[in-house]
C-alpha cells in the first residue's frame, strides 16, 4: 500500500506538469481534468475489485481445503459475493461513461 501511495504521489504531479508543457493554453482544461479523474476512478475501482475478489476466493478455497464436505455451502455464497464485488466495478465503469 505504501508503494501505491508513493506511485500516485510521483505520477500525479508529472501529469500536471506535462499538460502545461504540451498544452497551448498553459494549463489543464476542464475536459482533461475530467479524463484524468475518470482514469483514476477506474484504476482504483479495478484495483479494489480485484484485491477483494482475490481475497474472497483465497479464503473460500482455504475453507474448502480444510473441510471438503462443506464445499457446497461455501461455493454458492462465494460466487454471489464475487458477483457483487464485480458489479461495483461495472457500476464505476458505467458512471464514467455516462458522465
Amino acid at each position: 500500500m505504501k508503494n501505491l501511495a508513493l506511485g500516485f504521489a510521483f505520477v500525479l504531479p508529472l501529469m500536471l506538469v506535462a499538460s502545461t508543457a504540451f498544452g497551448a493554453t498553459g494549463g489543464m482544461s476542464d475536459t482533461s481534468v475530467k479524463y484524468v479523474a475518470y482514469f483514476f476512478a477506474m484504476a482504483i475501482a479495478a484495483f479494489g475489485g480485484t484485491a477483494a475478489q482475490s481475497a474472497a476466493a483465497s479464503v473460500a478455497l482455504d475453507g474448502i481445503a480444510r473441510n471438503p464436505s462443506a464445499a457446497d455451502k461455501i461455493q454458492t455464497p462465494m460466487i454471489l459475493g464475487l458477483a457483487l464485488m464485480e458489479s461495483l466495478v461495472i457500476f464505476t465503469l458505467i458512471s464514467v461513461f455516462l458522465v
